[in-house]
């Protein structure tokens, strides 16, 4: 267990990017399609069992939310819209936040993609990838629910994942991709490794 994500407290929420907290310091942002696991697999890496809120309700993040991991360090909650049901015109205005926030914000460090291992690379998860590319910054996509599937045919849709997103034009930086269950905890010591450069954890 690592203490330092253990100390993750709840900051702010911001429906718009002028709301966010001071551009300074560094964090990583987690995005996922509704019902994906993000907020479950945000748990699981900050050793909480309520940090970010979980819910069977599609959609229910709707606003940009912050966890404080120290006076510099901060952890992004972005909100997915997937197949909420809410407005056309309310799905719009989060995705210009979003878009807004992936190529404005200097503080970012890196993007963790959530996605279901049963149903990876959705629209939704494409569009996320193409804003981080174009941020130019690192991005791991997180494979979640992968006890869903036995062990071969998890490392099987692993490889998928990694051999299209290796084919993608114009990718700069490579993409990393891994397996992660937030029940039997599978893959959190890894986020957190990840994160620990990200962040610039010593």
């Amino acid at each position: 267990m690592n203490p330092f994500y253990q100390g993750a407290r709840f900051l702010t929420a911001a429906a718009k990017l002028e709301q966010c907290p001071d551009d300074r310091g560094r964090e990583v942002a987690f995005a996922g399609r509704s019902n994906a696991g993000k907020s479950s697999a945000i748990n699981a890496v900050c050793h909480q069992k309520a940090l970010a809120r979980t819910s069977k309700t599609p959609g229910r993040t709707q606003q940009i939310i912050f966890f404080q991991l120290d006076e510099t360090r901060r952890i992004v909650d972005l909100p997915g819209y997937g197949y909420a049901k809410v407005a056309i015109s309310v799905k719009q205005q989060w995705q210009q936040q979003l878009s807004r926030y992936l190529e404005f914000r200097e503080s970012l460090a890196g993007l963790v993609i959530v996605m279901d291992i049963r149903h990876p690379l959705t629209e939704y998860d494409r569009q996320m990838l193409a804003w981080g590319r174009r941020g130019d910054f690192d991005i791991l996509l997180l494979l979640t629910k992968a006890d869903k599937l036995k062990r071969g045919a998890a490392r099987a849709a692993q490889l998928a994942v990694e051999r299209e997103v290796a084919r993608d034009a114009g990718a700069e930086k490579p993409v990393g991709v891994a397996l992660f269950s937030a029940s039997e905890r599978q893959g959190v010591e890894a986020v957190q490794d990840r994160l620990d450069r990200w962040l610039e954890v010593d």
